[in-house]
């Protein structure tokens, strides 16, 4: 048998057919938000749907081209990358288009190229890279502090466009930082800053410092009462409160300065932080109405569904963004429940083969990369079903391999496939 045979037979075909069916039903869905009555046919480029059948026919040649290239190239050169991916987030302060207020685009002729779509990927294969060297410890602070940088420089840079939604995925990489033994407190203390925010703006710094210090000093007395002779534990917990306190007296000019209106606007709508009730419904107008309104296209669209392009919400353009963020509202009213959970299904299936196929991997590079590609899907699809059907307010996240759109198609084929390249090639077997 050759080479090539071999590769082939290798290929995860399962999720390549896990990845058409979710791209495929994603531009029936297009296509129904998007088709008017002035439609030229499906390659009508005037079209969101036309636009989005030749980004499905451009993700094939980047497949093809993914993997025809060695599979060596990813983990040799994904410093470069990574550096390039960096370059090209700056750059957009210079060259961006601004659009809906974020200079977030490369404008290319009538298309527009999103790069903070295409750094996902390279903060994985940097990531991947650091993690598997046989140096790193990630038990070691400063290799810690290293990985930290890694992740974080991008959404610093994608927040100056702003663009929070894409920022908030960035997230989704310290859970595998997790896997690979990275201390679990560091979860925990994730978990209580982002408490301490939500409490103090809602309760206010006062009561919320009060409320920290009897908390921190009782847990203090508790574990540490028969051991006060230790005082680098004793100091440690101090310090620790200290922090607390400092944070909590900086939640305010975060939210002030650091956060856009629209942001301050959603956690104003969310934990009802506005009390003259003439401005909280201006908000909910503003920015409730997205929510509300998919909330009832998909409860109205039953179990069976309204049928294949009989959406009458989806029709009358009742559900702003819903080709994009709010695509799954178009599933839920014509497909109904039946189709949402098939949706669904295939979403958790491809996330449990990827996870299954980074567990087999010998190969660090490869396994951290797997679970780092598992980690963004899951965030993603998580976050923007959750938005959609309004457990989390809406912020721009879309929906993988399903929002319209160009940027977000190729990037999430790229993370996906560079994946079904090193698994094919077995580099857990060099």
């Amino acid at each position: 048998m050759n080479r090539e045979a071999k590769f082939v037979k290798k290929i995860d075909w399962l999720s390549i057919l896990l990845y058409f069916l979710l791209v495929g039903i994603g531009w029936i869905n297009i296509y129904s938000a998007s088709v008017t009555e002035t439609a030229n046919g499906l390659l009508d480029m005037e079209q969101l749907y036309g636009k989005q059948l030749f980004f499905i026919g451009t993700s094939v040649l980047i497949i093809i081209l993914i993997l025809s290239i060695e599979a060596k190239f990813y983990e040799r050169f994904s410093s470069i990358i990574y550096i390039v991916g960096l370059v090209s987030l700056l750059a957009l302060m210079v060259l961006g288009k601004e659009i809906n207020g974020a200079k977030s685009w490369y404008a290319i002729g009538s298309f527009t190229l999103q790069p903070s779509e295409f750094a996902k990927a390279a903060t994985v294969l940097a990531l991947a890279k650091f993690l598997s060297d046989i140096q790193t410890n990630i038990n070691i602070l400063q290799h810690q502090l290293i990985a930290f940088s890694i992740i974080l420089i991008p959404p610093m840079l994608i927040m100056l466009q702003p663009d929070a939604g894409s920022a908030m995925v960035y997230m989704a990489f310290f859970f595998v930082l997790y896997r690979e033994g990275l201390p679990g407190i560091y979860l925990w203390i994730g978990f209580l800053l982002i408490l301490l925010f939500i409490i103090t703006l809602k309760l206010g710094y006062i009561y919320t410092i009060i409320g920290t210090v009897v908390i921190g000093l009782a847990c203090i007395f508790i574990f540490f009462r028969k051991k006060l002779k230790k005082l680098r534990k004793t100091s440690l917990a101090l310090t620790s409160l200290v922090a607390a306190i400092s944070f909590i007296l900086a939640v305010n000019y975060i939210f002030y300065n650091v956060f856009q209106q629209h942001h301050r606007d959603r956690f104003t709508l969310v934990l009802g932080l506005e009390k003259d009730p003439v401005k909280l419904e201006k908000i909910r107008k503003t920015f409730g109405f997205n929510t509300n309104q998919s909330e009832i296209a998909i409860s109205s669209g039953g179990f069976k569904g309204k049928g294949w392009l009989k959406g009458t919400r989806t029709k009358g353009d009742f559900v702003p963004e819903q080709d994009t963020d709010y695509i799954f509202t178009t599933v839920g009213e014509e497909w109904g429940f039946i189709g949402s959970t098939v949706v669904i299904f295939l979403f958790v299936f491809l996330l449990l083969r990827i996870l299954h196929r980074a567990e087999q991997q010998k190969n660090k590079f490869s396994r951290v990369y797997g679970y780092s590609v598992a980690a963004i899907l899951f965030f993603h699809f998580a976050i923007n079903i959750g938005m959609v059907i309004g457990l989390f307010p809406t912020v721009g996240i879309p929906l993988p391999f399903f929002s319209y759109g160009g940027s977000g198609l190729w990037g999430f084929t790229i993370l996906l496939f560079i994946f079904i390249k090193l698994d094919a090639n077995r580099i857990n077997e060099w």
